[in-house]
């Protein structure tokens, strides 16, 4: 078990805390001659950025990325990487330390300060330190430059459902995520969520959210059948991220509601190759990818930090009541989209670089 590190032949280790002078992440095992950016990657940085709506945390945060290492000019004068590690490092320039002095010694209920001073014996309270999901940057940053190793793959991600309200699949409109601050692509659940999530916030709590995350354009083979499955590292890679209470993958949990006969994937020849007539395996049989599209949803909880008190102790075994102040999403799930997507985007990438080492 590695505690800081994710992924197998493309390993990213993230480093840095909420209110630390920065946060970052080296990403190893990445070919050379790959084209990249800054500029490149600040464009997913850009996607996760607080403070772009009244519906994320409002602290003003640029999250501009600094490539520190792994890329060098080719002969045209391209950027491109190197083989060496990629060392990515985003400056936090907005901490408010002071907002969270009076809860230093108290336990957040719904946030993890128990169990980190239980298994440390000290904990960062300043915006939860290491815990915090702040450490995600360093992830958007690095999946930038995980989507360009696999050729042709595309890895888009959506809202799906905040709270009680869940979007009508007759009205999914990809082009429509770019158009609305939450990455709806039902335009008509725009408003509805806009009026729920104003009325959560005016009420001082939150509430949860579903993220589906679509990849294609991967070919079939990359997985394996035991312990080197590609929905066990998926499912892995999104439980990581804060707040992800539950993962499935294709008809996930409503593949219990269906028959044999309706979750079995028919297959047919079309231009002389395989075809599938559905998709209730998301993409993956046997941990091995089929060609189809890869197909996961993760739900994150409400977000523990809310103005509303709620019943607690502190280090010192006194009950309290604990009010957390500063600046926090009503709702996690706006913002992890493009963290889901970033992960998604290290695993196939990962996985890839795998199968390539293995089969040539």
């Amino acid at each position: 078990m590695s505690i800081n590190s994710f992924g197998h032949m493309l390993r990213m280790t993230t480093f840095g805390e909420s209110h630390g002078i920065a946060l970052g992440c080296v990403l190893d095992g990445c070919p050379p001659l790959i084209p990249i950016t800054e500029a490149e990657i600040q464009v997913f940085m850009d996607k996760r950025r607080p403070g772009q709506s009244r519906f994320t945390t409002q602290r003003r945060e640029p999250d501009a990325v600094k490539i520190l290492s792994g890329v060098f000019d080719d002969d045209s004068g391209q950027q491109v990487t190197t083989g060496t590690p990629i060392c990515l490092m985003i400056e936090n320039v907005d901490q408010r330390s002071k907002d969270y002095g009076d809860i230093k010694d108290s336990f957040r209920p719904g946030h993890a300060d128990f169990t980190y001073l239980e298994k440390y014996g000290i904990r960062d309270y300043r915006g939860g330190g290491r815990q915090s999901a702040r450490e995600t940057a360093a992830r958007v940053a690095a999946g930038a430059i995980a989507r360009k190793i696999v050729p042709g793959m595309r890895v888009r991600g959506a809202l799906v459902q905040v709270g009680v309200h869940e979007i009508s699949r007759d009205n999914w409109d990809w082009d429509e995520i770019d158009r609305n601050p939450f990455f709806c692509p039902d335009a008509e659940m725009v408003e509805t969520w806009t009026t729920y999530l104003d009325d959560i916030r005016k009420s001082g709590s939150s509430c949860g959210a579903v993220i589906e995350i679509v990849v294609d354009g991967v070919a079939a083979g990359l997985g394996a059948p035991v312990y080197g499955k590609l929905d066990q590292d998926l499912a892995s890679a999104l439980m990581s991220i804060n707040a992800v209470k539950g993962v499935e993958i294709g008809a996930g949990f409503s593949a219990a509601n269906l028959t044999g006969i309706e979750n079995a994937d028919e297959m047919r020849m079309e231009d002389g190759k395989p075809t599938f007539l559905s998709n209730h395996a998301g993409g993956i049989l046997g941990g091995i990818s089929t060609g189809q599209e890869i197909i996961t949803r993760f739900v994150v909880k409400p977000t523990s930090s809310i103005l509303t008190p709620r019943k607690s102790v502190d280090k010192f075994g006194n009950e309290t009541d604990v009010v957390t102040k500063g600046r926090h999403d009503p709702c996690v799930g706006i913002r992890a989209v493009p963290i889901g997507e970033a992960m998604a985007a290290l695993v196939v990438a990962d996985h890839y670089l795998l199968h390539r080492g293995q089969m040539g």
